[in-house]
Formats: structure tokens, C-alpha cells, sequence
């Protein structure tokens, strides 16, 4: 009898498991990169001016004027019309670089880490080379000798961000190769690519999905620099970058030509940080588990 009680007593006390909310923040930044998102995608089929159709008539009109709702830049061209665009270069960047950092940078940081060895210093080596090559020399270097173009800004950004994804890759590899699971398909025969693609792979591929939102928002904010020091894509080629540098020059009469475009990548690299701070939470492995 005293030992149902006490077990009635355990059971009552064990704390109940609750599942783990998103929260309005993570709601509204996944509602702002999908409203981003779709109209980058459909811009040629929205209701809106060309990005590079001048009114000369009408430069830097001001918020809310008729027919330009977001004003105008200083050669005329609707402002919201070149938002939406830039956002298409932005995006397109900012969504493809990570791919060839996360593609590269996972598959070596987990055949290091898994392998170890001369493999493993070789890799950590030649990651610890290009972190110290200045990366403005390679965007310069890169950009002479194959000109600006997206598909070029893209490799060379996806290229830089190789040794991040490598070490982020390798370090959890490290700490799963020893667990018992990994263990347990040893003591079965499994072999090591078998190994790396089912037991491996499933585990570091979302602590790499959190690190590419995060890188994202990044490169964003790395493109918008390229761009505004006149290293991304050339003109008429609209960029969120490229826009606050244009607005520089007109802060003191048209302040909006670089807040509106500031404001934008802001909420965008601010959304992609948010998303990928809360899946990293939310996939954050709990101790002990195998």
C-alpha cells in the first residue's frame, strides 16, 4: 500500500512536458520573407513600373505621390518598383551562396570529422588558409578577372563561406561519431559511407539547416556591402546595396532614397536571424539522448 502511494506521489509530481512554441516573432519574420519571397518571384507580373523606366519629370518625388507610392530615386525611377527587384538580386544571393558553403563545407567537415587523421588536419589546414586570405582581395581579384555579375558575386560569396560551414559540420561531427549509435552500426558491419549517410547526416544536417538561415541573413548583408561600395552587380541592376548607395548622395533632400532600402534588408536580415535562432532552439538535441 505505501508503495502505490508512493508511486502516485512520483507520478503527480514528475513535471509534464510541454511542447515548445514558436511565438509571434517567429510567425511574423516567416510572414515577411514569404511576402519578400513572392514578390521578388512574380515582380514581372505585378502591377508595378520597370526599375529602370526614367521620369525625368518627376525625380525624388516624394513618399505617397501619385503613381509612385514609395517616391522616386534621382534619375526617376519608382522607388517600390526597384524595392521589389533588389530584393529578387538580394534573395537570389543571399539564398544561393550558403548552398555552395553548406554543400562543400558539410560534406569536408564531416569526412574530417568522422575520419580524423591527416584528412582532418588537412582540411582544418586549408580552412585556416583561406580564413586568412582577406576576402576583399579575392571579391577584387574574382571580379577583375570574370567581371560583376550575380552568378560571379554568388561563387565568391558561397566560396568565402566554406570554412564556416566546415567547422560548424566537423564539430558536431565530432561529438557523433563517439555517440552509441555510431558505436552500435560499427559493432553491426555497417561501413563508413553507410555510416556517414545514415547515421551521420540526419544529425548534422539540422544544426547546418539553423547555421544557413543564420548565413543567409549574412549575406545579405554582405552583398548589400559589395554593392555599396560598387563591387556587386553593375547598373541598371537594381540591389538593396546598390539603392543606399545611390541614396547617399541625396540624404540631405530624399532621406527616404536610402532609409526605405535600409529598412528593407533590416527586416529581412532581422526575419532570417529570428528563424534561424528559434529552429536551432527547437532542433537543439537534449543531453543524454542517443
Amino acid at each position: 500500500m505505501a508503495v502505490l502511494e508512493l508511486e502516485r506521489d512520483v507520478a503527480t509530481e514528475a513535471p509534464v512536458r510541454r511542447p515548445r512554441r514558436v511565438g509571434m516573432l517567429f510567425i511574423g519574420s516567416v510572414a515577411w520573407i514569404v511576402l519578400i519571397g513572392l514578390s521578388a518571384i512574380f515582380a514581372d507580373w505585378l502591377p508595378i513600373q520597370s526599375p529602370t523606366d526614367m521620369d525625368l519629370l518627376a525625380k525624388r518625388a516624394p513618399l505617397f505621390s501619385p503613381g509612385h507610392i514609395l517616391g522616386t530615386d534621382h534619375l526617376g525611377r519608382d522607388e517600390l518598383s526597384r524595392l521589389i527587384y533588389g530584393g529578387r538580386v538580394s534573395l537570389l544571393v543571399g539564398l544561393l551562396a550558403p548552398v555552395i558553403g553548406v554543400i562543400i563545407g558539410g560534406c569536408l567537415g564531416m569526412v574530417a570529422g568522422y575520419f580524423r587523421g591527416r584528412l582532418e588536419t588537412f582540411a582544418v589546414g586549408g580552412v585556416d588558409v583561406l580564413l586568412a586570405f582577406p576576402p576583399l582581395v579575392f571579391v577584387l581579384a574574382v571580379t577583375a578577372f570574370m567581371g560583376q555579375s550575380v552568378a560571379n558575386i554568388t561563387i565568391v560569396i558561397g566560396v568565402l563561406g566554406i570554412p564556416a560551414f566546415t567547422r560548424v559540420a566537423r564539430a558536431v561531427t565530432l561529438t557523433l561519431s563517439e555517440r552509441e549509435f555510431v558505436t552500435a552500426a560499427r559493432a553491426l558491419g555497417a561501413t563508413h559511407s553507410r555510416i556517414l549517410m545514415r547515421e551521420l547526416l540526419p544529425n548534422v544536417a539540422l544544426p547546418l539547416l539553423a547555421f544557413f538561415l543564420l548565413a543567409v541573413a549574412v549575406t545579405i548583408v554582405v552583398e548589400g556591402a559589395l554593392s555599396f561600395l560598387g563591387l556587386g552587380v553593375p547598373p541598371p541592376t537594381a540591389s538593396w546595396g546598390s539603392m543606399i548607395g545611390e541614396g547617399r548622395e541625396n540624404l540631405d533632400i530624399a532621406p527616404w532614397l536610402a532609409f526605405l532600402p535600409a529598412g528593407f534588408m533590416f527586416l529581412t536580415v532581422l526575419a532570417f536571424n529570428v528563424i534561424g535562432d528559434t529552429l536551432r532552439a527547437l532542433t537543439d538535441p537534449r543531453p543524454g539522448a542517443l
